[in-house]
């Protein structure tokens, strides 16, 4: 009678990932390439959250080791390296969120204390503001990330004789075509008003307080006067 086939036994879940990985030049050394590896943002930032981290999990077996840690991180900054920043936008949100919630739980705080323990209730409303300010600027931050306006820039250039140029300059954050985001960078050169080709600040220029001559009298290049005598001749 021939045997049953056995069932096959269920692999057990790795442990946490507590390794370095080196990989050494031809002509580095082991110490070089540790060093290397161990600088590297993912590394260094995964050390820092599995030390942060490890009281959460309290000894549990599906606890990540810092290269778990190492490899998200290496995951996420590839990404962004590659122009995806939708991590950035939820990180953000729920930084403001965080901060939010921190600003009402200490706003209540600081009321409950009012009247009686000022010097609590004072602590508590520093902290509040600090909050609101934190998630005010947060938020801004993420708008200003996903806004797609283009800003102007004026220049104003006063020559002699009191005329004035004026140049606009257009810096374009978003491409038209693509939608995607620039940071930093405008899509074209800027321009300004004017027939094509022209440099920026070839306007017409605004006329000063005198077209023929100077805005006001030169010492040097007038006439003497007679000054007239203050006081009354009887």
């Amino acid at each position: 009678m021939p045997k049953a086939n056995p069932k096959p036994q269920p692999t057990k879940p790795k442990g946490p990932n507590n390794s370095l990985r080196i990989a050494p030049g031809e002509n580095d050394s082991n110490a070089l390439a540790t060093a290397r590896a161990i600088m590297a943002p993912s590394v260094r930032h995964g050390m820092a959250n599995a030390q942060l981290l490890q009281k959460h999990f309290d000894g549990s077996p599906s606890a990540p080791g810092f290269g778990d840690y190492a490899q998200a991180l290496r995951e996420r900054g590839d990404k962004a390296a590659d122009g995806d920043l939708a991590f950035v936008s939820r990180m953000l949100a729920a930084q403001a969120s965080t901060l939010d919630t921190i600003f009402a739980e200490t706003a209540r705080r600081m009321a409950y204390n009012m009247g009686e323990y000022m010097g609590a209730a004072e602590t508590y409303a520093r902290i509040a503001m600090k909050a609101q300010a934190q998630c005010r600027a947060t938020l801004e931050a993420l708008t200003k990330m996903h806004s797609s306006k283009e800003q102007t820039v004026r220049h104003v250039h006063v020559n002699e004789g009191g005329q004035a140029v004026i140049a606009d300059e257009f810096h374009h954050h978003a491409s038209q075509q693509t939608g995607e985001q620039n940071f930093g960078q405008a899509d074209k050169q800027p321009h300004a008003p004017g027939k094509a080709g022209g440099a920026a600040g070839a306007g017409a220029a605004l006329p000063g307080p005198n077209a023929c001559g100077a805005g006001v009298p030169i010492p040097g290049d007038q006439g003497r006067e007679t000054v007239p005598d203050a006081r009354r001749q009887g």
